[in-house]
């Protein structure tokens, strides 16, 4: 695996955005003897001059432009697609929040070492984020822990060996040839979240391995807030267009996983999506009012 392209979207995070690419590059300095990277970066209408900023500070980096209407899965698409144009070995999606370790590079190439002696095949590898302030795991892999009702629990890095998962966050995600020759790229029909779920899904379907790195490979906040605490109080006008709305609760991208992953959940998803807009107050007292 010596060729890499390694890919970006980002949206008015100027200051993260920076600090995510200095520690790739930081990471690359320590293996640029035998990998080789290209970035590729859509910046997805900033106002913030992000894009002007990395074509100044990293003039090596593809910037890319999108419309503002691209949003995470739209711009890492738009990424994947001019990486497509050239041959790489492996296709390393990052968050432009997500600051990596030095030994980001190391840490896959042992993780492919370890899927090709095991599998005999390139696959996908997550690399698992941890909250600085809190320690705490925030991104990483998933296992199922009830399939029939989609719901799962973090896979641990046990710092001794990669292990299988079922879901993955793309927050740091290596796609090898192998795997891309199979399942494609990031799926569409997803505007905002989910792709990446899906992505890891179709890999599995498809008998690719899906493994999660034997160490942690970086830090990412989970900055996400929960949009029900504050959805019942407003009009039902800005409910269904929240609903709707990339990032809000991106209605489109959840019906179209399930279409494709849990089509028994569809008509639930969907009748519970619109309760939830017609009926948010008895949705937030059942879910959340004795919790608070």
């Amino acid at each position: 695996m010596r060729t890499i392209a390694v890919l970006f979207t980002c949206f008015n995070r100027k200051d993260k955005t920076l600090s995510a690419l200095k520690s790739v590059f930081d990471a690359h300095n320590l293996v640029k003897d035998t990998i080789t990277i290209k970035v590729y970066l859509t910046d997805d209408g900033s106002t913030d001059g992000t894009g002007d900023a990395v074509r100044s500070i990293y003039p090596e980096v593809n910037v890319l432009q999108g419309n503002g209407q691209l949003y995470w899965a739209g711009g890492m698409r738009n990424s994947w697609k001019a990486a497509l144009t050239n041959q790489y070995d492996a296709y390393l999606l990052l968050n432009d929040d997500t600051d990596v370790n030095n030994t980001l590079f190391e840490e896959l190439v042992k993780t492919h070492t370890y899927c090709i002696n095991t599998y005999q095949q390139g696959g996908l590898y997550i690399g698992s984020t941890i909250d600085e302030l809190t320690q705490n795991l925030s991104y990483g892999g998933y296992v199922f822990t009830n399939k029939f009702l989609a719901k799962y629990k973090k896979v641990i890095p046990n710092e001794k060996h990669p292990q299988e998962c079922e879901l993955g966050n793309a927050n740091i995600l290596l796609a090898h040839k192998d795997a891309v020759e199979k399942i494609g790229m990031l799926s569409e029909g997803y505007a905002h979240g989910m792709a990446d779920f899906d992505y890891t899904l179709k890999a599995k379907k498809s008998k690719v391995p899906v493994l999660i790195t034997t160490n942690v490979l970086g830090t990412c906040t989970n900055d996400h807030t929960n949009p029900y605490l504050t959805f019942h109080q407003l009009p039902l006008k800005e409910r269904i267009k929240k609903l709707y709305h990339p990032v809000g609760l991106d209605f489109k991208s959840q019906l179209n996983y399930m279409k494709r992953n849990f089509l028994y959940r569809l008509p639930f998803v969907y009748i519970a999506g619109w309760l939830k807009v017609l009926f948010p107050k008895f949705y937030f007292n059942k879910m959340y009012k004795n919790r608070l």
